[in-house]
């Protein structure tokens, strides 16, 4: 179980990045089964080279960087509609990480990683390794929010919003998704540095099928914890992606096959997409129903007081008004 919250936290930073482009910028990005790739190979590289493993995962961001950058200005500056701006580079990066790593795999077991150590100290494995994973985490969290607080984080919440409004306001709306997405393929890009580190290698199929991981993680989160305010909206996609990993190690548990991980994860999107609309729909048929019940109690208190009985004739015959009492006996209202 500890293994599979580590495995979770680690997805969290790449589910952040997701979320800066499908939640925030509202641009579906299918660069991230290769950025994630991309980040991962250019840090196994760089520490079989001597690199320090730290700044192996910086060379990762910066080639998620980059890689986001190229969709970017393929759906900005080349018109290109951003879904398919997104599979040409991750098409493109297919070639360009063989190319990184020399072969398909690149092995790691016998190098330094930024988890050796914990791994010398005894504390890989264990919730004390949980807990620093989960700092490292809450910083990365908290500077997302800090980012989309400010003011041109701010202007990348609007273009998501509505582009042509705050196009009218004199905001670049191609600069703020250059650098959105380029930051978010850097997430994504460490997330593939650390993830390398941690299995001991970088394989050129470690990205495949990432953007459903990340979308699962960024919708299960926030269908759970809600979207009223911004900071909860980030945690959540962390949240999402640690109970994403949990949801996959009890189906191993049970002794699912591992060839139907891909399908149960696309049942738990699907489902946290419907469920939702379902909570919706309940909620306004019930709403419904307790007016239709206000309404029909209203009718029969207001025909209730409307109706004339014998009682209140007779009250109204003996008034000590001369002009009602007149009014009722001549069966008219005089002027």
């Amino acid at each position: 179980m500890i293994p599979a919250v580590e495995f979770g936290l680690i997805y969290g930073v790449m589910a952040l990045g997701v979320f800066l482009t499908f939640r925030i910028l509202n641009f579906a990005d299918l660069t991230v089964d290769g950025s994630f790739t991309t980040g991962g190979a250019t840090a196994a590289v760089a520490i079989l080279a001597g690199w320090n493993p730290f700044l192996a995962i910086l060379a990762g961001f910066a080639t998620g960087f980059a890689a986001g950058l190229i969709t970017g200005l393929l759906h900005t500056k080349g018109n290109i509609d951003g879904l398919l701006a997104g599979i040409l580079t991750q098409i493109g990066l297919w070639s360009v990480n063989l190319r990184i790593m020399g072969s398909s795999n690149v092995p790691l077991l016998r190098e330094d990683t930024i988890f050796t150590p914990l791994r010398d100290a005894g504390l890989m494995g264990s919730w004390a390794s949980v807990g620093i994973f989960a700092a490292v985490v809450a910083v990365i969290t908290a500077a997302i929010v800090w980012f989309l607080n400010t003011d041109f984080g701010l202007a990348v919440r609007a273009t998501g919003d509505n582009g042509p409004m705050i196009r009218s306001f004199g905001v670049s709306t191609d600069r703020t998704k250059l650098i959105t997405l380029a930051l978010s393929n850097g997430l994504v890009g460490a997330a593939g540095a650390v993830f390398a580190q941690y299995q001991g290698f970088a394989d050129n199929s470690m990205g495949v099928g990432l953007i459903l991981i990340g979308l699962a993680s960024v919708i299960m989160g926030q269908a759970l914890l809600g979207q009223r305010f911004l900071w909860l909206s980030v945690a959540a996609v962390v949240v999402g992606a640690v109970l994403y990993r949990l949801i996959i190690f009890a189906a191993l548990e049970v002794g699912l096959n591992p060839n139907d991980m891909k399908f149960i994860t696309a049942a738990l999107v699907v489902i946290a997409l419907l469920v939702p609309q379902w909570r919706a729909a309940i909620g306004g048929a019930i709403a419904g129903s307790r007016a239709n019940r206000g309404r029909t109690s209203d009718g029969a208190v207001a025909g209730a007081s409307g109706a004339v009985t014998p009682n209140t004739a007779a009250s109204a015959s003996s008034s000590n008004d001369p002009a009602q009492a007149a009014g009722t006996t001549d069966g008219k209202v005089k002027a």
